[in-house]
């Protein structure tokens, strides 16, 4: 009940993510979870020279699949809420889909939805909407 008040996170995708991760902590964070999912680019790195590339595509198709259905719900209820009752995470969604392609929009909101839903199995937290706006980094970057 707790993953499904993620907007774009409905109780297919939870029942599916609980019965194919089961326990949370066996990744040590979320970055592993999304890679594990194939939800996150191949890297071909060499001599200190990162390359990403495209989406990996590995891991369980159905759990992928069902999270970019839910990111497409969640792109669709961004652009839908007015700006004023928007929650930070939908204003990210905005500027996101103002910047890059649909497709990578799609693929990061799924990321961050399965790196979210990894937290909240491995710490047992509920969902809090405005958890960016407390994060230290989002501080230091806004009294900068």
């Amino acid at each position: 009940m707790r993953l499904r008040s993620i907007i774009g996170v409905g109780p297919l995708t939870a029942d599916a993510l609980v019965a194919t991760v089961g326990s949370a902590r066996a990744f040590k964070n979320g970055r592993q979870l999304a890679a594990w999912l194939g939800l996150v680019p191949r890297q071909h790195s060499s001599g200190g020279r990162t390359v990403l590339g495209s989406i990996s595509c590995r891991g369980d198709a159905y759990l992928r699949t069902v999270l970019i259905q839910g990111a497409r719900s969640s792109l669709q209820r961004a652009k839908a809420v007015s700006v004023e009752k928007s929650t930070p995470e939908q204003v990210w969604i905005r500027s996101l889909a103002a910047r890059l392609p649909f497709g990578k929009v799609i693929v990061a909101i799924a990321n961050k939805h399965a790196r979210q839903l990894w937290a909240m199995l491995a710490h047992e937290v509920d969902y809090d909407p405005g958890a960016c706006v407390h994060h230290p980094l989002q501080r230091t970057q806004a009294t900068a």
